[in-house]
């Protein structure tokens, strides 16, 4: 599923258009990246959590030639779904 059939799908049920629906959740997509660029933990009731998290430093090896090379620290985004889609995936 895209962006663009998210907004659909809350374009056909609440009767907004389309435009004002994509600009709308345009917008929640920039707080949310702006929020993990500062390093904020995003918790949204009943949906999940999305934070930052470290991967720690690491030697991995070049596929190609064998040879070790090391990793450095590196910060991802993680999300973990909430209880209510837990449930409702299983």
């Amino acid at each position: 599923m895209t962006k663009k059939d998210i907004a659909l799908k809350v374009a056909d049920a609440t009767g907004i258009k389309q435009v004002i629906v994509k600009k709308v959740l345009q917008g929640i997509f920039d707080c949310i990246i702006e929020s993990l660029v500062r390093e904020e933990k995003i918790e949204l009731r009943n949906f999940g959590v999305f934070k930052i998290k470290t991967r720690r430093p690491r030697i991995g090896r070049n596929p190609r030639t064998g040879q070790t090379v090391p990793v450095p620290p590196r910060k991802v985004a993680v999300f973990k779904p909430g209880l209510e889609m837990k449930q409702k995936i299983k």
